[in-house]
C-alpha cells in the first residue's frame, strides 16, 4: 500500500501514516468516505481519529463509540470480523438506530484493525447508492488486507498516551484530480441561460455564476464561502439543508423546488463526487395561483438538520441505558462532545436537599460538598430550576455571579446549563451541563438541550428504579450464598458469582463447598432454570437439602437421588442442574455425580487440560422421582486445578457451545496465572472479553495444593 510502508519514528509520523493508509484505501476500493477508530486505552469505547470524504460536523454524533454498542464497526471489532451493509433496508433491518439517524442511500463495510498482539480498532468505508448490494470476495479481501497493514504500522509504532479530542479531516481527491475551473470553462458557463455554483463538502460555495447570482437574489461576492441555507433566508430550512446532506452521503444526483420570495420558483439539480457538488440552477415560471395576498408568518428558529439528527441518535441511545451509571456514561460520551461540554452533573431533590445522582468531569470531594446541602430556591440555580422547572444558561462566571451571587462555583467551569428533568409535569431533578471556558448558548443549543432533557428526565426515572430493583434482587441472590468457604488443609479454593450483565431478576446459579474431615471435602455447583424469585428461592432449598445430605454422611449418588426427591415433594416446575464432587485427598481422587451439569475442566500440569466428558451425566434434578445418578472416579494428582461452572460461561449467542469450551480448555492448559483469583478472571475474560455476559455465571476452582500422605 502506497504510503505507509515501514514504521514511524514517532507519533506524528504514525499519524501521518495513517492518514495516508486510510485515504488509499478509499481511493483503492472507490469507496465516497472513510473513517479510522482507535480504541481508548483502559476504554471499552473507540474514538474517531481520522475522517475523510465527509465533513466532521456529519461525524459528531460518533466521534466515540462504546465496544458494547450494536453498531457495525463495533460489530466488527468486538467479533474481529469483516461486517458489510449493501443497503438501506439491510441498515434498517440490522441496525436500525443507526438508520433511524442516516436515512440515506448507501452501502458501507467495517473491518478491524488486528494486529499481531490486539486489535488497536477499525475502519468503516462507506459507498454511494448504486453499488451492488454484495462485496465480491475480491474487494473483502482487498479491504481486510488494507486494514491489516495499517494494523501493523500500529504493531511497529510506540502507542499515543492520549486520542486526540477532535478528528483529522483527510482530503481524498477525485480520480485523476480536481483541478480548478479555467477562464474558458468559466466563460461558458456564464454564457448559458441557467446558474451554476459548485458546493465543497462541507456544503460552502466555492464557485458561483454571474447567472446563478441574479436568479438567487444575491451577488456573486455575497454568496462566495457561505453555505446556501446561510447566505439565503427563504432556504434556511431543514428539509432544503437534508437535500444537501443526502447528496453527499448517498453520492447519487437529486433534485428538489425552492421558492424565492414572493413566487419565484427555482429548480435546483445537484450532482456530487468525491470532492463536492456541482449544482445547477434553473428558473421555473409557474406562478402561484392568484388569490388573497397572506400576511408574513412568523417562523420560530429551527434546529439545524445535522442538530436534529444529532437529537434522534441521542434519543434512540438513551432508550437502551439500563442503570444510572449506563446514563451517566452515555452522557458523558456522547452528548457532552455534542454540546461542547466539559462537565455534568445529575441532582435529585430528596427530603428537601440536593442528591447526586451521578457527575463526570468534575472532582470527587467538590461534587460532595455539594451532596446533601438544603435545597434553597432563591439562593442556587439547581434550587430555581427543580422548583420551577424552568431551564438556566449563564455563559460567564460574570452572569452566574450576577444572578447568584452566593453561589459557589464548582469546579472553576465557565458556563452553564441548568436543564430540569420533567416527567408528566414532575420536576425529578436537574441535568447540569459545565463547560471550561465562557460559552454563549445559541437558540439552537437551548432548544435541543431543553428537548433533550425530558428524555434523560426518562431514563434517569428508569435507571434509579433499575438500580433500586437490581440491587434488592442481587443483595437477596448474595444471601443465598456462602458468605465465605470453608479452609481445607491441602486444598486452594477460590470462587466467583456474576450476576447477567442486564436484567434485575435473581439467577439460580450457586455453589458450595463443605469439610468432610482432615482429608476430604464436598464441592457443588448447580443451575436451577429460570431467573425469577422462585428460582432463587429453590436454589436456596436445593443448596440446603445437599449440605444436609453431605454432612448426614450419604455418597454421592444418594446426595443428588434424595435431593431429586424432594424437588418432587416441593412440587416445583422448575429443572435444576447439578454437579457433585467428592475429593479425597489422600487417595488422591474425586468421585463425580452429575446431574444433568457441564462436565468439569481438570489441568494436572501446563500444557494438559480437558474437559471431564466422561462422568456419565444423570437428569435433570425435578425430572423423574426414581432417577439413578451414576457415579465416575478421576485421579486427582498433586497440583491439579479442577474448574467447575455453570453453562453462563460457555454458552454464547450464535456461536458453537463446543467449539467454546475447546477454546477454554486451550487457554486454560497455556495461561500462566497461578493465583486462582487471576485464573477466574482470565477464564471469564476469555469467553466474554467486553463483559456483556448474558447470563448468570458461577465458577468454582479447586487445586490440590500438595500431596498428602
Amino acid at each position: 500500500m502506497s504510503g505507509i510502508s515501514g514504521p514511524p519514528a514517532c507519533h506524528g509520523a504514525l499519524d501521518d501514516a495513517l492518514d495516508a493508509g486510510l485515504a488509499d484505501i478509499v481511493r483503492r476500493t472507490g469507496a465516497s468516505s472513510g473513517a479510522l477508530y482507535l480504541i481508548e486505552e483502559e476504554e471499552s469505547a473507540t474514538r474517531l481519529v481520522a475522517l475523510c470524504g465527509l465533513p466532521l460536523e456529519f461525524a459528531a454524533p460518533w466521534h466515540r463509540l462504546s465496544l458494547t454498542a450494536s453498531l457495525p464497526l463495533t460489530d466488527a471489532i468486538r467479533e474481529d470480523h469483516f461486517v458489510w451493509v449493501g443497503c438501506q433496508d439491510d441498515l434498517a433491518c440490522r441496525y436500525p438506530r443507526l438508520a433511524a439517524v442516516l436515512p440515506y442511500r448507501f452501502a458501507c463495510a467495517a473491518t478491524p484493525l488486528t494486529g499481531v498482539r490486539r486489535c488497536w480498532g477499525g475502519i468503516i468505508l462507506m459507498w454511494p447508492a448504486d453499488l451492488p448490494r454484495e462485496a465480491t470476495p475480491r474487494e473483502r479481501c482487498r479491504i481486510i488486507s488494507s486494514a491489516r497493514r495499517l494494523a501493523r504500522l500500529l504493531d511497529d509504532a510506540p502507542r499515543p498516551s492520549t486520542l486526540p479530542d477532535r478528528p483529522r479531516l483527510i482530503p481524498v481527491s477525485a480520480p485523476g484530480g480536481s483541478a480548478q475551473p479555467g477562464l474558458a470553462a468559466a466563460e461558458y458557463l456564464e454564457r448559458l441561460p441557467e446558474g451554476a455554483l459548485s458546493l465543497d463538502l462541507e456544503g460552502r460555495i466555492t464557485f458561483v455564476t454571474a447567472t446563478a447570482g441574479h436568479l438567487l437574489g444575491r451577488s456573486v461576492n455575497r454568496l462566495l464561502g457561505c453555505r446556501l441555507w446561510q447566505a439565503l433566508p427563504w432556504l434556511d430550512d431543514p428539509v432544503y439543508e437534508d437535500r444537501y446532506r443526502t447528496a453527499v452521503f448517498s453520492r447519487a444526483p437529486l433534485s428538489f423546488t425552492a421558492i424565492r420570495p414572493p413566487e419565484h420558483r427555482l429548480r435546483f439539480r445537484l450532482y456530487p463526487d468525491v470532492s463536492g457538488i456541482s449544482v445547477r440552477i434553473t428558473s421555473r415560471r409557474e406562478q402561484t395561483l392568484p388569490g388573497p395576498r397572506e400576511a408574513p408568518v412568523y417562523r420560530a428558529p429551527v434546529a439545524r438538520t445535522g442538530r436534529l439528527y444529532q437529537l434522534i441518535h441521542l434519543s434512540a441511545a438513551l432508550t437502551e441505558t439500563v442503570s444510572v451509571r449506563d446514563l451517566v456514561d452515555l452522557i458523558a460520551g456522547e452528548i457532552l462532545p455534542a454540546f461542547g461540554a466539559q462537565g455534568l452533573a445529575l441532582w435529585a431533590a430528596e427530603a428537601g436537599r440536593l442528591k447526586v445522582s451521578g457527575f463526570h468531569g468534575h472532582p470527587a470531594d467538590v461534587i460532595a460538598r455539594f451532596d446533601g446541602l438544603p435545597l434553597d430556591a432563591d439562593l442556587t440555580p439547581v434550587g430555581q430550576v427543580l422548583t420551577s422547572g424552568v431551564p438556566e444558561f449563564s455563559a460567564s462566571p460574570t452572569e452566574m455571579a450576577a444572578r447568584y451571587p452566593e453561589t459557589p462555583q464548582i469546579g472553576g467551569k465557565q458556563a452553564w446549563a441548568f436543564l430540569p428533568l420533567i416527567i408528566t409535569g414532575r420536576v425529578v431533578g436537574c441535568c447540569v451541563l459545565s463547560y471550561d471556558r465562557p460559552h454563549p448558548f445559541t437558540a439552537d443549543e437551548r432548544a435541543v438541550m431543553t428537548a433533550l432533557a425530558g428524555l434523560i428526565a426518562q431514563a434517569l426515572d428508569r435507571a434509579r428504579m433499575y438500580d433500586a430493583q437490581h440491587h434488592l434482587a442481587h443483595g437477596l441472590q448474595k444471601a443465598l450464598l456462602p458468605r465465605d468457604l470453608p479452609a481445607v488443609a491441602g486444598l486452594d479454593v477460590a470462587a466467583r458469582y456474576l450476576p447477567a450483565s442486564h436484567g434485575i431478576e435473581v439467577g439460580g446459579d450457586f455453589y458450595d463447598l463443605l469439610r468432610l474431615d482432615d482429608t476430604s471435602a464436598a464441592a457443588v455447583i448447580g443451575d436451577v432454570e429460570g431467573h425469577s424469585i422462585a428460582a432463587a428461592a429453590l436454589m436456596g432449598q436445593v443448596r440446603t437439602a445437599i449440605h444436609a445430605h453431605v454432612t448426614a454422611g450419604a455418597p454421592p449418588d444418594q446426595i443428588l437421588a434424595r435431593t431429586n426427591r424432594l424437588l418432587a415433594d416441593l412440587d416445583s416446575d422448575l429443572l435444576v442442574s447439578c454437579l457433585y464432587a467428592h475429593l479425597d485427598l489422600a487417595a488422591c481422587e474425586i468421585t463425580f455425580a452429575s446431574a444433568g451439569h457441564v462436565p468439569p475442566l481438570l489441568r494436572i500440569a501446563r500444557h494438559h487440560a480437558r474437559v471431564l466428558d466422561d462422568i456419565e451425566p444423570g437428569p435433570l434434578l425435578g425430572i423423574d422421582t426414581l432417577a439413578h445418578y451414576p457415579v465416575t472416579t478421576v485421579s486427582l494428582p498433586a497440583d491439579a486445578t479442577l474448574v467447575l461452572y455453570t453453562d453462563g460461561l460457555v454458552e454464547v449467542a450464535g456461536t458453537d457451545t463446543a467449539q467454546i469450551t475447546a477454546g477454554l480448555v486451550g487457554h486454560f492448559a497455556s495461561t500462566d496465572d497461578e493465583d486462582l483469583e487471576d485464573l477466574i478472571d482470565g477464564l471469564i475474560h476469555h469467553t466474554w472479553p467486553m463483559g456483556q455476559h448474558t447470563d448468570d455465571i458461577a465458577v468454582l476452582l479447586l487445586r490440590a495444593s500438595c500431596t498428602q500422605p
